[in-house]
């Protein structure tokens, strides 16, 4: 079996290291490309995703959706010659820091709703 319909893909972290390379199927749709992304996290980075919903994975400069296959993700600059490998870039939502910041964000912009009218 050649390598015919496979594509070899990495995806580079936020911090400049990666997951990959490996070979998908042309059929291979972009959410199973994100479970595999949380299956290979590097276990010693903090706030890695746990949830494709958490994970863009940008490609030539788009969002590649879910429901999206390799094969129909061609115009999106994928590689598909021999020995090449296409870089996508996962980008995570910034962590949650804290209780702080929640109660900030719950708090009125103005807490004395006075108004003086002269």
């Amino acid at each position: 079996m050649g390598d015919e319909g496979w594509i070899e893909l990495k995806f580079r972290l936020a911090d400049g290291t990666d997951i990959g390379p490996s070979k998908y199927s042309q059929f291979t749709t972009v959410a199973s490309l994100k479970e595999n992304i949380i299956a290979q996290w590097p276990k010693d980075k903090e706030n890695g995703p746990k949830m494709i919903n958490e994970i863009k994975l940008i490609n030539g400069g788009k969002i590649l959706e879910n429901n999206t296959t390799l094969s129909e993700a061609r115009s999106i600059q994928i590689c598909e010659h021999p020995g090449m490998v296409t870089t996508m870039h996962v980008v995570l939502p910034p962590p949650i820091v804290g209780r702080r910041d929640e109660k900030l964000q719950n708090e009125p912009a103005v807490k004395n709703s006075e108004v003086y009218i002269g």
